[in-house]
């Protein structure tokens, strides 16, 4: 505790923002950071804490969360500041109370999204690497979508799960895929969006006011159906949700398929955060979409 009371400090300093008589308080719900709120006159911040030497990470957030808020279509908590000091990196945003996305709330997400994905960029990849989860997410930049996918997503994840131990099949079924990425885009052509990149239900809400709101940002330019495919993972979000994006931005019909490719990277993804679970769901998905080629 005396760390963090440091750390308090240490803000009011970084921020010349008055913290006396403050309150700090622990925040769970996090796999990756601990989480506080902190408290003071006229000041209500959530702090993100993490190792010094992943610094880094909370810059790359704090830089998604500032193009998202950028963009004026779906709300982001303000980013106050960011660094590190002794032994912690540091990320502080407006804290926010959040509740559910139901009804007025998702239809209005899904409009918004929708309306960010209409926003055309310039490539696909983003300014700087980040991560997805604490796994590094390299963001090349390509002008080609598809050798972005094939090197930049789940060419990097099969080689993290190569060297985390999972060879055999995965490898060569992945392999195979790899090769054989461009027979999903034969007839679609994607533009750069710019994307969450980490768009599960946990990762979005509604305000006090019923407003949306996104977090915990994984962001670069790409294809906005890797941004819709990982809503329908792990729950999905609302009927609401879907007819509103849908009636604002129509989907491509090869969507269907194509989102197994798209969730393909964030299953690999957890085969090599979390363990072995994984790998039958992985293995099955890339089987899934090789059958599609025959």
């Amino acid at each position: 505790m005396a760390a963090l009371q440091q750390l308090v400090s240490h803000l009011e300093t970084q921020t010349g923002q008055s913290l006396n008589n403050h309150r700090l308080s622990s925040v769970g719900g996090g796999d990756i950071n601990s989480a506080y709120r902190l408290q003071a006159a006229n000041i209500d911040w959530f702090i993100k804490l993490n190792r010094a030497d992943l610094a880094a990470m909370f810059a790359a957030e704090a830089a998604g969360l500032r193009e998202l808020a950028g963009m004026g279509t779906v709300r982001v908590p303000q980013v106050i500041c960011f660094g590190d000091f002794q032994q912690h990196a540091y990320l502080v945003l407006e804290f926010i109370e959040l509740g559910s996305l139901h009804g007025r709330s998702a239809s209005l997400f899904g409009q918004q999204l929708a309306l960010l994905h209409q926003r055309p960029q310039a490539y696909f990849g983003w300014p700087i690497d980040n991560t997805i989860g604490s796994t590094p997410q390299h963001n090349a930049r390509h002008n080609d979508w598809i050798s972005f996918w094939r090197q930049q997503r789940l060419g990097k994840q099969l080689q993290f799960a190569a060297a985390n131990g999972y060879g055999g099949s995965l490898q060569t079924q992945g392999e195979k895929l790899l090769e054989n990425i461009g027979a999903f885009f034969s007839d679609y052509r994607p533009h750069p969006s710019l994307l969450h990149g980490d768009l599960w239900g946990g990762n979005a809400a509604a305000d006090s006011q019923g407003q949306p709101i996104i977090f915990d940002p994984a962001c670069y330019y790409g294809d906005r159906e890797a941004d819709l495919a990982m809503t329908e993972l792990f729950g999905g979000f609302s009927r609401d949700f879907y007819a509103a994006y849908q009636a604002e931005y129509p989907l491509d019909s090869g969507y269907k398929t194509r989102k197994t490719l798209y969730n393909l990277y964030h299953i690999l993804n957890h085969l090599n955060l979390f363990g072995r679970g994984y790998l039958n769901q992985a293995n099955s998905m890339i089987s899934q979409l090789l059958a599609k080629l025959n």
